[in-house]
């Protein structure tokens, strides 16, 4: 079969090879897919010269892996992972084998789901407000109705504070009432929802506190425990924790290692890593980390700034650009102040205004 295949391919080289060799001497089998291809100088140059960038990602990815082999080694590295369990905290030092931390005490999620279990409803409901004759949500509702009962009858056995359990307790049977409200009366009205998330608020915002007190105490034991096992060496370690979007302010991983770090490490040791998902891989964050370490060198040799590859490279002259645009279109220049290179200034809003701050800001 290989010697077959061998001499069919030698073939193809004789037939295309010949100077009177064109596409009326291709067996007529080929004719369906064979086609004189043409391109222009222009094109053709175009194309070698966008290769360059493709051949460039290939080419970072081989060196990254060196790279972050070669930071390991040298750095102990801490990265912290958003989770619907409060979160991971992954210690990496070198020449040992990584530390991952014992998980925030279930109770968290406890509160989490019980808080949850409200919002779900409202996301079950909403929708039909507006559709009295649309009876679709019945049985979505009745099956979840039996889930919020389990959860009720579960709940005197969960590892969960004696004074927290009739909060909890309170939230759970108020969303069973609202449901069987709806059930009852077929539809579901906009004065009713009201009511409901009304008597829900204060006891959502309890269960809030009780889980953020839960997260911030176990993860603040965890990281002051190995800044003292690290000694010396916590001057030389790297730290990120992820975010999404609507988690990015006072993202409280990232928070919880601002305390240990000191303002100092902000943008330059302990880094911000916005993502699309609420969830990412410890070799992704280390990928992401490697790349922001790696690019700094970069930028100090070419450019004589340690910390420029940290902003988009083309940002200042861009911003230039838009002051320019503006002035030729006589917008106004919408554009935040410049700061420098290194800033460790927070890397979510911290400029101050009117209006709530927090939930206990609100009625």
């Amino acid at each position: 079969m290989l010697g077959g295949a061998y001499a069919f391919l030698s073939s193809l080289v004789v037939i295309g090879s010949g100077p009177s060799a064109h596409a009326a001497d291709l067996p007529s089998y080929f004719n369906e897919i064979v086609g004189t291809e043409t391109a222009s100088p222009a094109e053709i140059g175009t194309k070698n010269i966008l290769q360059l960038n493709t051949t460039m990602f290939e080419l970072y990815g081989d060196a990254g892996r060196v790279f972050k082999k070669n930071i390991l080694a040298q750095h102990p590295l801490i990265l912290g992972l958003f989770s619907g369990a409060g979160g991971r905290f992954i210690l990496y030092r070198p020449g040992m084998a990584p530390t991952e931390a014992p998980p925030v005490p279930i109770v968290y999620q406890l509160l989490k789901s019980v808080g949850h279990s409200t919002m779900a409803l409202a996301e079950v409901v909403v929708p039909y407000l507006n559709s009295p004759d649309d009876l679709t949500w019945r049985s979505s509702l009745a099956a979840y109705r039996d889930r919020m009962q389990s959860a009720l009858d579960g709940l005197d056995a969960t590892a969960m504070r004696d004074d927290w359990r009739p909060n909890n307790r309170a939230i759970l049977q108020n969303n069973i009432a609202f449901m069987d409200e709806c059930l009852k009366n077929n539809v579901i009205s906009a004065d009713a929802l009201h009511e409901f998330a009304q008597r829900q608020s204060p006891l959502l915002k309890k269960n809030i506190a009780w889980a953020a007190q839960t997260q911030v105490a176990h993860w603040m034991d965890v990281i002051g425990g190995w800044k003292q096992m690290l000694g010396t060496d916590w001057d030389k370690t790297y730290a990120a924790s992820n975010t999404i979007y609507v988690a990015r302010q006072n993202n409280v991983l990232f928070s919880v290692l601002a305390q240990f770090f000191g303002p100092e490490a902000i943008n330059d040791r302990l880094i911000l890593i916005e993502t699309v998902s609420f969830t990412t891989t410890p070799d992704d964050m280390l990928d992401s980390l490697t790349r922001i370490i790696a690019d700094r060198a970069v930028g100090a040799a070419f450019f004589g700034d340690y910390h420029l590859m940290d902003y988009e490279l083309m940002g200042g002259d861009a911003r230039q650009a838009i002051i320019d645009q503006d002035a030729k279109r006589n917008i106004a220049i919408t554009l935040p102040p410049q700061v420098p290179f290194g800033s460790h200034q927070w890397p979510t809003l911290i400029t101050p205004g009117p209006g709530a701050k927090s939930l206990a800001d609100l009625p």
